[in-house]
């Protein structure tokens, strides 16, 4: 070509088309909504299950505790009869007789009779109440219970170094009379009669 179109040097035009910016800006946004849409519904997935889990834990442990153990509730408490205690009688107080008296009833109700007799100088006109229920450490949830039943007001105490099985009896100077048999019998009943509390377990879940 020649005249005014001549073209001069050893560079040329590159012929192409202009950049679609605009384009490039929507794909870019499209990209990033469509990622945080599948952020967002992972997120929720995860949170469904293992809030279920949790709700189901929960509710299946609420079950557990309040759940009802039937062996529990059928199993009554071992406590030894009047005829396997052996009481001794002594009279702290100072009206005569009492002591004899008081140990003949209680043989009427089935106890076995030990020592009967005047309290020693420790109990001797000291007892201020109806009287002191008094054995070894292993009679506390045994024998001790089984005597309190007949005579309900009785002050209970065990000495460690104390060795069998009997018991004693030390009437005091408030002491007017045994509980009535009828109460006394009703309350030794309610001895081998499961504590409802105790019904109430915990399974293994």
């Amino acid at each position: 070509m020649g005249g005014q179109y001549r073209i001069t040097g050893d560079k040329y035009p590159r012929m192409r088309p202009p950049r679609r910016r605009g384009r490039l800006v929507v794909v870019g946004i499209a990209s990033v909504a469509v990622l945080g849409v599948v952020g967002w519904g992972t997120l929720q997935l995860i949170d469904v299950f293992t809030g279920g889990g949790r709700k189901a834990a929960a509710s299946a442990k609420a079950g557990c505790a309040t759940k009802a153990s039937p062996s529990a509730s059928a199993t009554p408490r071992v406590v030894p009869k009047p005829a396997q205690i052996t009481v001794n009688v002594f009279n702290a107080t100072p009206r005569a007789g009492l002591a004899k008296q008081t140990a003949d009833e209680l043989k009427k109700r089935g106890f076995r009779i030990g020592e009967v007799g005047n309290a020693s100088k420790e109990f001797d006109k000291k007892v201020a109440g109806a009287g002191v229920l008094l054995g070894p450490t292993s009679s506390l949830n045994t024998s001790l219970p089984v005597l309190a039943t007949q005579l309900g007001t009785a002050e209970r105490r065990t000495d460690a170094a104390r060795k069998g099985d009997t018991v004693d009896l030390v009437i005091g100077t408030g002491f007017k009379q045994l509980t009535a048999k009828a109460e006394a019998d009703k309350a030794l009943a309610g001895l081998t009669t499961p504590d409802p509390a105790s019904s109430k377990t915990k399974s293994g879940c």
